[in-house]
């Protein structure tokens, strides 16, 4: 090693036999110990949320009451118009609703569940490649990352996104060790499950993944380039079989493609949810397209307190990984391990930087899987060769961008535990010099370093994430941390936003409301005889009254309140033949871009035509008088 540090080249660690060594004994215990550590983590406390994202929850419960409803993710068992997403988040919701019954819990333990089995595959994934110390350390790192504890107890489609794109990476990896066709088509796969997720974000971790594969899957370039079409052909197959069944089933006899201005699953996936949220052409927003952003954007007030902890950590990893595997030969594992993970950091990274669309903190989620795997492995191969110059440097930098990184995020939370920005700063200072002279201590010296870097870098990423649990999260777009904030709200009852119905622009349109027993009690009555009980503009404000009454609800014009469902003159024919109970909120003008104003319509057609009344705040009509 001397040698080497004189000759200023890199270290190189020899590639182990056996791509899947047996462990020792004390990574079975770890692991179970890491995985319901996580589990209680998860699950503590979540009915305290409620609902949570409502518009979901009002999904899962249209979904565990109609098969259509669930097959289409419909936003009520009536099917008027579906959720502005692909449904598989919601076929998980809705069966576990079927079992258990409609309750906070048989919405939000799936979530839970999906991030203990986010733990456990990224934990398998790191260890084929690095060995268990760097997968344990990677799972406890997506564990304590704040934004993957807010989306692992929350409903949105996150939580089963990030599972089957971590699955889909451990793919790749058993891939990787004999270039199996089988494998790389199974990652494929569940990319295309994940686009069923979320759509077009599942497909950010593809060029890491091809890459990867087309570098060191040892096999010749031409079985390359043929095995990555294959997986292509899974992925188009896997996500587009939905695509088809539902652009081809007749329109009149399905729920309107929520989030779409033409009634297509093509439009919202291409357009909305598509090149839209890149160039913030997003026909029918309300209008919250962001301007071109920068790197910067990830340790802005916004996203830092979610992600920001461990990312120049994780820069610090991809460079030195690069570096110890420069001269690997081109089938090294370790470094077939960096393209991707790193690939999947940077793409990923970058078009939530500079993306001029709609994006929300909570989309970091996604990043964390990558941070935490680059962490860990970059930790442990930088720890084996610290007595290279280079690799303890790299190793102490690591430390002392964490610390200064925890030190400044929390400054930002004044109020607080206002004495931990100084805990994880001088921590993190005295671990990071120690780790110089770490290969001069006798052994039990060099595990202590070791342990007081751990505890210095996930402190306060650790607090931070606890505290996210302990905090009821509800609305549209949650946010990580122990603060309330933005819209939608972290904290809060567990209905959500404010009670009543009153529509107010955006940000009634992005919350849910707690409608009082009186409110709950009128839209029950004789609800069997219609088909919805009630009809208001937006899906947030719909799912509230969906929910607290157990019957459908009518989103007028969708989450948005602008897609064109129903048209004024299709409301009108559901009103003259019975159909709709009442009527909830008054007219209010939506400001979108580009969007239908058939809601608007709608509503202002029932206030000249009916009478109003107001029960406990909120305006409503009876259609049938």
């Amino acid at each position: 090693m001397t040698a080497l540090a004189e000759r200023g080249s890199a270290p190189s660690t020899p590639e182990p036999a056996d791509p899947h060594p047996p462990g020792p004994g004390w990574v079975r215990p770890a692991l179970g110990g890491l995985l319901i550590a996580t589990a209680v983590l998860y699950l503590w406390g979540l009915s305290a949320s409620g609902w949570a994202n409502a518009f979901y929850s009002a999904a899962a419960q249209a979904g565990g009451e109609s098969w259509q409803a669930w097959f289409f993710g419909s936003s009520d068992a009536a099917n008027a118009i579906t959720v502005d997403k692909t449904p598989a988040a919601l076929w998980v919701m809705g069966l576990s609703v079927r079992l258990f019954g409609l309750s906070s819990w048989s919405i939000l333990v799936p979530q839970a569940l999906m991030g203990v089995g986010s733990v456990w595959a990224l934990f398998a994934t790191v260890r084929r490649v690095s060995g268990p110390t760097a997968g344990l350390l990677a799972g406890a790192v997506l564990a304590l990352t704040p934004v993957a504890a807010l989306m692992f107890r929350f409903d949105n489609p996150d939580a089963l996104l990030v599972l089957l794109l971590v699955l889909g990476a451990y793919c790749v990896v058993r891939a990787l060790e004999k270039a199996s066709p089988k494998w790389l088509a199974l990652a494929g796969v569940a990319v295309g499950f994940g686009f069923l997720a979320k759509m077009l974000q599942a497909f950010l971790v593809l060029p890491a993944f091809a890459i990867a594969y087309l570098v060191a899957a040892p096999t010749s370039l031409g079985k390359r380039l043929l095995q990555l079409l294959g997986a292509l052909g899974a992925v188009v197959v896997s996500a587009g079989w939905y695509l088809a069944v539902v652009e081809l089933w007749p329109a009149d006899s399905r729920p309107f493609i929520g989030g779409s201005q033409s009634n297509s699953i093509l439009e919202l996936t291409l357009g909305y949810n598509g090149v839209g949220r890149i160039t913030g052409d997003e026909v029918g927003s309300l209008g919250g397209a962001q301007s071109s952003g920068s790197w910067a954007r990830l340790f802005g007030s916004e996203m830092a307190g979610g992600i920001a902890w461990l990312l120049p950590a994780a820069a610090i990893a991809l460079g030195a990984l690069a570096w110890l595997t420069w001269r690997a030969p081109r089938t090294d594992r370790t470094r077939a391990a960096t393209i991707l993970w790193g690939g999947w950091l940077v793409v990923t990274g970058g078009v939530f930087s500079f993306m001029s669309g709609i994006i929300h903190p909570y989309y970091t989620v996604a990043l964390a899987p990558a941070v935490a795997a680059l962490v860990g492995t970059g930790a442990v191969r930088l720890w084996r060769a610290r007595a290279h110059p280079i690799a303890s440097g790299l190793l102490s930098s690591g430390v002392v961008l964490t610390a200064l990184t925890g030190y400044l995020l929390l400054t930002r939370e004044s109020t607080w535990l206002p004495w931990l920005k100084y805990v994880v700063l001088l921590l993190g200072l005295a671990a990071a010099v120690l780790v110089l002279v770490s290969d001069r201590l006798p052994r039990s010296g060099a595990r202590g370093v070791a342990a007081l870097a751990l505890i210095a870098s996930l402190l306060g990423s650790g607090a931070y994430t606890v505290a996210t649990t302990a905090t009821p999260h509800s609305g549209a777009i949650p946010s990580a941390g122990p603060s309330s904030g933005g819209f939608g709200g972290q904290g809060g009852p567990p209905g959500g936003g404010q009670r009543g119905g009153m529509r107010g622009g955006v940000g009634s349109l992005l919350t849910t409301t707690t409608p009082s027993a009186e409110m709950t009690a009128l839209l029950q009555a004789d609800a069997e005889n219609y088909t919805w009980v009630a009809a208001t503009v937006g899906s947030n404000p719909a799912a509230s009254y969906q929910l607290a009454s157990g019957f459908p609800v009518m989103a007028l014009g969708g989450f948005n309140g602008t897609d064109p469902s129903p048209t004024p003159a299709q409301f009108q024919q559901y009103v003259a033949d019975g159909r709709i109970h009442y009527f909830v909120g008054e007219p209010a003008e939506i400001n979108s871009t580009g969007g239908s104003d058939a809601a608007e319509e709608i509503a202002e057609w029932v206030a000249a035509n009916f009478t109003s009344t107001t029960v406990d705040g909120v305006t409503v009509y009876d259609l049938t008088s």
